[in-house]
């Protein structure tokens, strides 16, 4: 061994041969010396005996590594990097290293091991499993479906169930869980959550995290909804009591515009609230909304015709917000939609509160329709149920547009 200094030897049982270099006394570091170690153009180390050495860097940086032989090949391994760890601990380190090779087992590779089993411990967990479930699934949903997921993954699952290993998560905490949900009367976030909690351990089963579902029958002790309520709407007698109190409506004339094109297209509220100029085209009559349109149910795309009493209205429209974005631009920041809650405080205080919503419309809209006559598939794609995508196989989005529109006029006339 070079300057003088001698091996200090570890004989291990088997064939083992592992040396670390003993320190020489008068070249031991001080605190004061790896304090005052400045660095240099290019790396160099400060050696402090028995294979532990500081290494400076350029940037200044200051390492704590140790060198040592194991099966006739010399390694380095970290010690930690100052001063965070002092010279002290590094020495103590070093020590606690040495009693490893000493049992003829490579330092290098118990951290590697070690490391390994707390990764793999990591992934078990059932939040690891909930979080890679979420990452695998969410490019299928859109971008509002995932932020809910996620919410309430971190709001209603995660709190209670990250750190737990997957393997031992057992029904009665999932039951625990939903039950918690329930209790504030979320029942549909409850029903959500059953179904997430279900394929979230489908997945971590077919991950090999776990062999085990205790999700899988959740259902079964599901507290029962309370029976959903549908909108407040108004008979078709009733309707021209409404039309006389919006005409006189002396509230905004934005948000009185935008309860006509409810009353006239059958639209759900939030995508009227968040209509577009760019999805106008008012010589043809036509609103398109594009799939993926986040107001609309489950993104799907949609074409309205616009019988000529909204064209007219839209039109007038035009002359205060054309220059927006938004058709019912927002009182207070018109660069914004109109506020959720504008068109139903215009229905309260033309006094049909509690009688009539503006998702109500649609209701009315398609009792009145279906009382005429017109064919069901025509309704239905008015409203906007279900993906025309999907419907029939062969569905066009012209297909039901003519007839749509001479029944969508023969409603607003």
């Amino acid at each position: 061994m070079s300057n003088g200094i001698q091996p200090y030897q570890v004989q291990p049982p088997g064939n083992f041969k592992g040396n670390f270099r003993e320190p020489n006394s008068m070249s031991k570091l001080t605190d004061l010396k790896v304090k005052a170690a400045q660095p240099r153009e290019k790396p160099y180390k400060l050696a402090d005996g028995g294979g532990l050495c500081l290494t400076v860097m350029p940037d200044g940086a200051r390492y704590w590594r140790l060198r040592y032989d194991f099966a006739g090949k010399e390694r380095m391994l970290s010690v930690g990097v100052y001063p965070i760890v002092s010279l002290k601990e590094a020495r103590e380190r070093a020590q606690e290293l040495k009693g490893v090779l000493a049992q003829g087992i490579d330092p290098s590779e118990r951290r590697r091991e070690q490391k390994l089993s707390r990764q793999i411990c990591a992934e078990r967990t059932f939040g690891a499993a909930a979080n890679a479930w979420y990452d695998f699934t969410q490019s299928r949903w859109r971008p509002a479906t995932a932020n809910k997921v996620r919410a309430y993954l971190d709001k209603d699952v995660l709190p209670t169930l990250a750190s737990r290993r997957i393997r031992s998560v057992t029904p009665m905490e999932l039951v625990a869980v939903v039950e918690a949900i329930e209790k504030r009367s979320a029942f549909n976030v409850a029903k959500k959550t059953r179904q997430w909690l279900n394929q979230i351990f489908r997945f971590a089963v077919a991950r090999g995290l776990t062999d085990n579902n205790p999700a899988q029958n959740l259902f079964a002790v599901a507290a029962p909804a309370p029976e959903s309520k549908r909108m407040a709407h108004l008979t078709l007698d009733e309707l021209p009591d409404f039309l006389r109190a919006l005409d006189n409506y002396s509230g905004s004339a934005l948000t009185k515009a935008a309860i006509e094109i409810a009353l006239l297209t059958a639209n759900r509220p939030g995508v009227i609230r968040t209509l577009r100029w760019d999805e106008l085209d008012l010589e043809s009559g036509i609103w398109k909304i594009a799939r993926g349109r986040l107001e609309m149910k489950r993104g799907y795309a949609h074409t309205t015709p616009l019988p000529n009493q909204a064209v007219a209205i839209l039109r007038d429209v035009h002359r205060s917000t054309g220059t927006f974005r938004y058709v019912f631009a927002g009182r207070n920041d018109p660069g914004k939609p109109m506020s959720d809650t504008a068109l139903s405080s215009a229905i309260r205080r033309m006094g049909f509160d509690g009688r009539q919503t503006v998702h109500g419309f649609r209701h009315l809209i398609s009792t009145a329709l279906n009382d005429r006559g017109y064919r069901s598939d025509w309704i239905e794609r008015q409203l906007a149920h279900g993906d025309p995508d999907r419907i029939r196989g062969t569905y066009n989005e012209a297909q039901y547009l003519d007839p749509r529109r001479d029944m969508m006029q023969d409603w607003a006339d």
